[in-house]
């Protein structure tokens, strides 16, 4: 569950549905909007405390009424969830949740969950939220907080990283994650599980 200090960074992808999605922006301590993504937050019933993007999708009137929360960075060479990220960095956010990065377009989904990874590297406290559970970065070996039957997936891009788990149902023993399908639709066997791993770093969802 977030804090009152959290930074909710929404996209402007599929609006979250799920309670658990949703209680991210009801506990906000600021929501920083993606371009398009404030009209859904409007939609939703809350306003945007920012709006960052190069302003291809906002509205004319959405520009006059928000104009003193606006930050346009034209800059072609980044999308608006970079744009937003960095943002949010400037403020000297402490955690960010990004809500809306998935859903839409697949390949802006793939793209979006694969600049997570480049993400945690400045801000080790972010996470990606969906409908369907949350996307973390693991940077080191350790315990992870679960339940039993919770289903676990983990994404590695480096073909040098071996994994060995304890507590899941599908066992990794030294396990190089070659693929992204290899350490997919796991399941967690009680309240943690013990992830271990060579070097690197690694993209890990767990379902709600």
């Amino acid at each position: 569950m977030p804090t009152n200090s959290s930074y909710v960074l929404l996209a402007d992808g599929n609006f979250p549905s799920h309670p658990q999605a949703i209680a991210y922006l009801q506990h906000a301590e600021s929501i920083v909007c993606c371009d398009g993504a404030a009209q859904k937050l409007l939609d939703f019933g809350k306003e945007p405390d920012f709006i960052v993007g190069d302003f291809d999708s906002v509205t004319p009137s959405l520009q006059s009424r928000y104009r003193d929360r606006l930050v346009h960075i034209p800059d072609q060479e980044t999308n608006d969830l970079t744009k937003g990220f960095r943002f949010c960095m400037q403020q000297g956010a402490t955690h960010i949740t990004i809500l809306g990065a998935t859903g839409l377009r697949e390949d802006h989904t793939l793209g979006n969950i694969s600049l997570l990874m480049e993400y945690a590297k400045l801000s080790p406290s972010i996470s990606m939220v969906t409908d369907f559970g949350i996307f973390t970065v693991l940077s080191h070996s350790g315990e992870i907080v679960s339940y039993a039957g919770q289903q676990i997936s983990l994404f590695s891009i480096d073909p040098l990283l071996k994994i060995t788990s304890t507590g899941l149902k599908y066992p990794l023993i030294d396990l190089p994650l070659s693929n992204w399908w290899q350490g997919t639709l796991n399941e967690s066997l009680s309240d943690h599980f013990r992830l271990d791993f060579s070097q690197g770093s690694i993209l890990m969802f767990q379902c709600y």
